[in-house]
This record gives structure tokens, sequence and C-alpha cells, in this order.
């Protein structure tokens, strides 16, 4: 059973001498908080838009992470909604990985993607500030963050961080914040090195969450971090994230892994456009996911891979430590 949270996150983000900054996001003002839960918002009409001569087909990236059969077939009918409702083609493109979403943004070749924060900061560094974050998830107790925790095999014998010293590791992807750059930063805050045979005696990349967790339970390796909203039943999988999903999918019984660790609550990953798209574009794709949850539950519980309570506008300044983080781990990963 995972600790309360408050104990780990005092295990895991702070050193004898040194207090780890928190991952927690800034709060916003007032005016940039459109909210689901606001009353009286209205889901956009259908009809074609004037944006869409500069915009003739949205192109839709799709986050790695999951095989991309079951990604396409959660996507398809937000994809034909947000088709009808703005009367143009939109195209998915789902990434093989992470890194593929920057790439495919840095490149110009797509126009919006919700991804995590790590990528979010990669594709703001690599862009020069050509990407900004539309809206983000919010859950049911109106937080906007989620957790990595570190899963182990039931039956392995494993029951904390400590016995996690010589044993396998597997992250999901270089480009995952709750399965990489979050966990190593609170590793290095422990005093753990999170170097391959430094503290855990092999590490590897599982090529997505989801793969990780079958690396696991496959015996391929010991541990993986992944990601999860940190609520609700953890004998369910949270209420929402990888592990929930692998539970509804039929892939994983949580009573065969067991978590060992869990980050501080890091900011969900947004919605993220072109920052050359059409100011009226950007505002149409704001009121059409903050109405969503409402006007289409269903559709906005296949793309979130769960329930909450829908989404928020958010700011560039809530992505800011991610960014610096990232700058951090690259430091780090040149010194050696």
């Amino acid at each position: 059973m995972a600790l309360p949270r408050r104990a780990l996150l005092a295990a895991a983000l702070a050193a004898p001498t040194l207090v780890a900054p928190s991952l927690a996001a800034p709060a916003l003002p007032a005016l940039a908080q459109r909210r689901s839960a606001d009353p009286g918002l209205a889901f956009p009409a259908a009809g074609p838009r004037d944006w869409a001569r500069e915009v003739p087909v949205l192109r839709l990236g799709l986050l790695g992470g999951e095989n991309e059969a079951d990604r396409l077939g959660r996507y398809e009918a937000y994809r034909a909604l947000l088709a009808e409702t703005f009367r143009i083609p939109v195209r998915l493109y789902p990434a093989a990985d992470y890194a593929g979403i920057v790439q495919a943004f840095s490149a110009g070749q797509l126009d919006i993607a919700t991804v995590s924060p790590a990528v979010y900061a990669a594709a703001w560094i690599d862009t020069e500030g050509g990407v900004e974050p539309l809206v983000v998830t919010e859950e049911a107790d109106g937080s906007i963050g989620y957790v990595g925790v570190m899963v182990v095999r039931a039956d392995s014998g494993i029951a904390d961080l400590a016995g996690m010293r010589g044993k396998s590791l597997a992250w999901p992807d270089p480009n995952s914040a709750s399965g990489y750059l979050v966990p190593r930063f609170a590793l290095r805050r422990q005093g753990i090195d999170p170097e391959p045979g430094r503290y855990f005696g092999r590490t590897g990349f599982a090529g997505g969450h989801e793969q990780a967790v079958v690396a696991v339970l496959g015996r391929q390796y010991d541990a993986t971090v992944t990601w999860a909203s940190g609520q609700g039943d953890p004998a369910t999988g949270y209420t929402r994230g990888n592990l929930r999903a692998m539970v509804e999918k039929g892939m994983l019984d949580m009573r065969d892994l067991r978590v060992v660790w869990q980050s501080e609550p890091v900011p969900y990953g947004p919605l993220m456009a072109r920052s050359a798209l059409p100011d009226a574009c950007k505002e149409d794709l704001r009121l059409f996911h903050l109405a969503l949850p409402a006007a289409h539950p269903d559709i906005y519980r296949q793309i979130e891979r769960g329930a909450g309570a829908g989404y928020r506008e958010v700011r560039h300044a809530q992505y800011q430590l991610m960014i610096d983080l990232r700058r951090e781990e690259a430091a780090a990963r040149r010194r050696g």
C-alpha cells in the first residue's frame, strides 16, 4: 500500500542540508482561470471558421506511451468531433515516442497535442517559444497535478526504495516528467545517483509507460516509475493515469504490483498549440475543451483515461520550473 503523500513528499524531495523546490504548479491569477466547472460555458457552435483559411487542416499529435491501435481508437471520436465542430479536416499523428512530438512541433508539422509537462518544456526550448499551453487537466478536488509512482511486482520482496539498491529500473521515456525527469530530480535530492550502476544495478528505457509496466510484470525489470493521479483507490489504479488505463483494458491487476515510492505532485501537461496559430483558433480550442466534459462526457473520459473535473486555462509560467529541471538534467548528464 502506498504511504501517505505528505510523508513521501518529505522523504523524496528533502535532503538533510537541502530542501528541494516544490514542483507543484503556482497559483494562477483569477483572469487566467476559466474552468470547465464554471457556470454558463457553452460548447462552440458547429460551423466554418474564418481562421480556417490559415489552418485548412488541424494536425493533432498523439503522445507515445501506449500502443498505437489503442491511442487511435481512443482519439477517433474526439477527432471526429473537432472536425464536425470546426468544419475542417482533423488528422491524427501518433508519435512513436515522446521525442517524436517535440521534433514534429520543431519542424512545424503539428498544430496541437496534449503532452506531458516535460514534453512541453522540451518543445518550448527547441522552438524558442514557438508553442504555448491552452488548457490543463483539473482533478475533482481542483488540483492540476499528478504524481510519479515507482511500482514493483507484489511478489518481488521489495518493500521500499531502500530495497531497490542494486535492482533494475525501467524508465518509460527520457522525455517523460513522471517517468524520468521528476524521479531523477527527486532521487538526486535524496542523495541517490540515478545513473546506471550507482544505486540501481541496471536501468533502461522501455519505450513508454504501458510498456514499462509490462516489462516489470514480465520480470524484465524489477521496477518502473509511471504516472497516476494520486487520488482515489490505488487498488483500482487511482482515478486516472497509466495504471488505471491498463486496469480498464484488462492488462493489469493492481494486486500484482506494489507502490514503493511516490513523487511530489507535478503539474499536468497542457494541451499545447503552435504559438503561430490564429488567436481565434486558439480561443475556439480553449472553449471546445473547457465545455467538453459536460457536452460530451464519454469523449472526455476516453481522451483523459479516467474521470476528473475537466479543464482549466493555463499559462506558460506554470511550466517554467519544468524548463529549469530539463536544463538541470542536461547539465547533470554532461557532468556524468
